[in-house]
């Protein structure tokens, strides 16, 4: 059942908003970023009272017998688009992630496998930057430290772009992988795993460290291999010791590592903060696609067999090369439909 007293509310925000904007009144960025936000919902909704409209005057015709050969034409195609487009409304007016349309920050680390895992942990990455550039993202990395065979021992990206974190959402978990090892004489398939956390990038207001929370420690920076970078040390390294989460940064300049550090630890409070606003909203979360729990397999790639399957939502595909050259729309917009739907079932029960 859609609730007619909120559609109606929905159309004078919009109304209110574009007059703003028209008399150039407050804050013209936050106004613009609210249009973009109603305009497609409003238009779901006109859309919809029109059908009901047309619907409403076909019937009316059917009492007139000079137009009731053309209603009786009209009304089953009209009636058939009715329960589409009454689910578009429905889909528009469910709750907004906020942070659906931040930049997100992905880190990558190898799991169980050795070697195996840590070349994974890279394919994985490559996966992931295809898939940005084709979407026109930037691509910044900001830690990076690769093993002796050119795999990867840590990843963490900075990922900018149109609905980036909404389109990355669903992909944090254990990522398993089952083929021959490069490092595998016997021909023999090996399971190894990689896991993948994507954070929506924290803004300043979102989160207020007390510098007396941290621990602020310098030290060499080091490449692959355990060769030096450079002979300052440039390094940082960010304890937050209320939860002992701990960030390193070993790029060349130390105050842009700290900058860096600092950003990426209020990404990862600002996830704590978020898991934990989730898990008390609701007690089935970790039930729910997208429920981020770091721990979770949610994927398996099988090289032999060219398959993907997501074991959340039960997906098989057989199109392995194309997903690892970062074709994951399909897979992206299934588990989308998976989280609306449960969201859809919660609004309604």
């Amino acid at each position: 059942m859609i609730p007619t007293d909120r559609l109606h509310q929905i159309k004078e925000r919009l109304e209110f908003v574009e007059a703003m904007m028209s008399q150039g009144d407050g804050d013209i960025a936050a106004l613009g970023r609210e249009y973009s936000d109603l305009k497609p919902v409003v238009d779901q909704i006109l859309e919809w009272e029109q059908l009901q409209a047309d619907i409403a005057e076909a019937e009316s015709m059917l009492e007139d017998p000079e137009m009731r050969e053309l209603a009786e034409e009209e009304l089953p195609a009209l009636r058939e688009r009715l329960p589409e487009a009454e689910h578009a409304v429905q889909l528009a007016l469910l709750p907004r992630d906020a942070a659906d349309a931040r930049p997100a920050m992905l880190e990558i680390r190898p799991g169980t496998g050795g070697d195996e895992a840590a070349l994974f942990a890279g394919d994985l990455a490559r996966m992931y930057q295809r898939f940005s550039e084709a979407r026109g993202w930037k691509w910044d990395i900001i830690e990076e430290q690769a093993s002796d065979l050119g795999g990867i021992k840590e990843l963490v990206v900075r990922i900018a772009g149109e609905n980036v974190f909404a389109r990355m959402k669903f992909e944090s978990g254990v990522h398993r992988v089952q083929r021959v090892p490069e490092t595998e004489s016997g021909g023999r398939i090996h399971t190894s795993a990689a896991t993948v956390a994507v954070l929506p990038e924290a803004e300043d207001v979102d989160i207020q460290i007390d510098p007396g929370d941290i621990r602020i420690d310098t030290m060499r920076a080091s490449g692959a291999g355990g060769q030096h970078v450079n002979t300052t040390d440039s390094a940082v390294r960010i304890t937050h010791i209320p939860t002992g989460l701990v960030v390193t940064s070993s790029e060349k300049s130390q105050h842009r590592n700290r900058e860096i550090a600092m950003q990426v630890l209020r990404a990862r409070l600002f996830d704590l903060e978020r898991q934990k606003a989730d898990e008390e909203r609701s007690a089935d979360r970790k039930a729910q696609v997208g429920s981020g729990d770091r721990s979770e397999r949610i994927r398996t790639y099988n090289f032999p067999q060219g398959r993907m399957t997501d074991h959340r939502i039960g997906l098989t595909l057989y199109k392995l090369d194309q997903i690892m050259a970062g074709d994951l729309d399909e897979i992206v917009d299934a588990l989308t439909a998976e989280h609306q739907a449960a969201l859809l079932a919660e609004l309604n029960t």
